[in-house]
């Protein structure tokens, strides 16, 4: 039997009740499925989101991907690089897994990129998309179900040169996704950066940024903080009393760390290419399932890892099942013959999506839980900038 990582408590037993026949070896001629998702420190939140996304996924499809038997091993990357190649390594040469999919973060998805790639195995990232991937440095063997990183981020930079914002404070953190998050901020907002500040991946105390941002008085911020760097930065941006200054985000506030923040985020706006109150069939029957299932309010983790289940269902299905056929499951893989929980959604030419991106804002709901909700389109069929790059035919 792979190895599965231990679950939290409420969900992990769900996720258990829920998908039975897909966390259990399975019989000859099925596919095996390297699901990298972090489960250790303050990221485990948006690991568990993508983890639990790809098992509802899973569930609908009645735990087979194009009519295969699916087992998936649970590797949890720690959010340490080295760690993640060795398990990966070890999915690949011990566990013979078909596909490697998921990872939260960039740096992750960098580390593991050649390992997967090179042994001729398609990576399929449901959330990381480093710009690094998306212009010359495609891969036949990579696709995405999320986004090229600068894309959302282009979203508030938009946002802020439509509400006529002219000096914006930027705070991120200190690695590929926080840079790309600037690029494609700065790609769209055309006024004054007044500070563009960089902090480490493991800070939790914004005392003296936000001090910067009151001295600053800028007409807004933006900020690009995930998983645990968002829960303090939300609280403590309310605690210093600077909510009267617009907060724009990505992946700041979201439904993995909502029930951290709560009250304190309510109002705060974000760029997304997805929301739970998104209207179509596909993504209600989504939400209301993976709510019932796992107790708890899906974010844009699970519903790209949702999406990416669907993707390689309709991948190995158009290829007869035929996993060794590289070609026909590539070419499944670009055909994306599948209904999107986001409804407009299509695999560009550097196997990035084609899609549509939102502004939201975090709302409480009725029963007390706290969503992000849809209040405008603000990109259509958007192509990453890094496209026209590409010299993958």
């Amino acid at each position: 039997m792979s190895f599965i990582s231990r679950r939290t408590a409420m969900g992990g037993a769900l996720g258990l009740l829920a998908a039975p026949a897909i966390l259990h070896a399975q019989p000859a001629g099925g596919v095996k499925i390297g699901l990298v998702a972090v489960q250790t420190g303050p990221q485990a939140a948006l690991g568990s989101q993508l983890r639990d996304g790809f098992l509802m996924g899973l569930r609908h499809l009645n735990g087979r991907l194009g009519g295969l038997t699916a087992e998936t091993i649970m590797i949890d990357d720690e959010l340490k690089p080295d760690v993640a190649v060795t398990k990966v390594r070890t999915a690949l040469e011990r566990d013979r897994c078909d596909f490697i999919v998921g990872v939260v973060f960039s740096n992750i998805l960098q580390a593991i990129m050649r390992p997967v790639t090179e042994a001729n195995t398609f990576l399929i990232s449901t959330n990381a998309g480093p710009s690094t991937y998306a212009g010359r440095g495609c891969n036949p063997y990579f696709f995405a179900t999320s986004y090229n990183n600068d894309q959302v981020h282009a979203v508030i930079g938009q946002v802020c040169e439509d509400q006529g914002y002219k000096r914006v404070f930027v705070l991120v953190p200190n690695y590929q996704a926080g840079r790309d998050a600037v690029a494609g901020f700065k790609s769209r907002f055309k006024g004054e950066v007044v500070d563009e500040v960089y902090v480490p991946l493991t800070q939790l105390d914004f005392a003296a940024e936000l001090a910067k941002i009151a001295a600053a008085k800028p007409d807004a911020i933006f900020t690009f903080m995930p998983g645990g760097l968002g829960v303090n930065l939300v609280r403590q941006y309310r605690q210093a009393g600077l909510a009267n200054i617009p907060f724009l985000s990505t992946f700041t506030v979201d439904e993995a760390v909502l029930p951290a923040q709560q009250d304190a985020a309510v109002g705060f706006f974000s760029g997304s290419n997805w929301a739970p109150n998104m209207d179509n069939a596909a993504n209600r029957r989504f939400v209301s399932d993976f709510e019932a299932t796992f107790n708890y309010v899906p974010a844009s983790y699970a519903a790209q890892a949702y999406d990416g289940a669907m993707l390689l269902d309709s991948a190995i299905r158009s290829a007869g099942g035929r996993l060794a056929d590289k070609d026909a499951i590539r070419a499944g893989l670009r055909a994306a013959d599948f209904t999107s929980v986001r409804g407009n959604f299509k695999i560009g030419a550097n196997h990035f999506p084609v899609q549509d991106f939102w502004l939201t804002r975090v709302a409480k709901r009725p029963d007390g839980k706290f969503q992000t909700e849809i209040v405008r389109k603000v990109l259509e069929n958007n192509v990453d900038p890094w496209a026209a790059e590409c010299r993958m035919r």
